[in-house]
């Protein structure tokens, strides 16, 4: 059986329209995450004729193979979370994640300076990657993370919380090469109450992180 499978989408493929077209959502799941998922359980099975074998020559290739997929299921499983047709706008109290807005706010200086640079990190992104809010369990704080591929650039420990694809695959059929456009309409579509439930429970399991014996 294998260890790893392909979440079902939280909602259909039109419900966040006219940000991200029914097509690229279609494709995007369907096809690229799914492929992610196959090559995660694929790489397992290698390994584990590896160790069944001995056979340690492609051991580089196969660690690579599985922290690149593996990565890719972990973040497009986030993604599709992370987003909403309902969304968009800032966290605020009065909508119940008054917590995630105040952590915003003392770790960036403002929700707009905390804005500018998750998109400006996204949209910068060379060739594939991702532009990440992720919880630092060892300062406390929040972070921005511009992840190349899906496993690159990372912070060890850091929890991702809201993330914003950044590979061509999620916005090039309707955005072309204009990736700066789709990250800034990505803020249409952003799932607060799921970032909020996430930024809860990376700090709930933090003190299981420890650094020292």
């Amino acid at each position: 059986m294998a260890t790893y499978t392909l979440p079902e989408l939280p909602y259909d493929y039109a419900a966040l329209e006219p940000v991200i077209n029914p097509q690229i959502i279609e494709l995007h799941h369907d096809k690229h995450h799914a492929a992610y998922v196959k090559g995660a359980n694929d790489t397992l099975e290698q390994l584990q004729e590896a160790r069944d074998n001995e056979a340690w020559g492609a051991i580089n290739g196969l660690e690579k193979s599985l922290a690149f997929h593996l990565s890719g299921h972990i973040l497009h499983s986030i993604y599709w979370h992370n987003m909403t047709g309902d969304g968009g706008g800032e966290p605020l109290e009065k909508d119940g994640v008054g917590e995630l807005a105040d952590a915003i706010a003392d770790s960036f200086g403002s929700f707009a300076k905390f804005k500018s640079q998750l998109t400006k990190a996204s949209a910068t992104t060379q060739g594939s990657g991702w532009g990440v809010l992720a919880y630092e369990p060892v300062s406390g704080r929040l972070i921005v993370e511009q992840i190349y591929d899906h496993q690159g650039n990372v912070g060890q420990g850091s929890v991702p919380v809201l993330v914003f694809d950044a590979w061509e695959h999620a916005f090039y059929l309707q955005y072309k090469n204009q990736k700066v456009d789709f990250i800034e309409a990505m803020w249409k579509v952003v799932n607060w109450q799921d970032v909020a439930k996430r930024y809860a429970s990376a700090k709930q399991c933090a003190n299981n992180l420890l650094l020292v014996p």
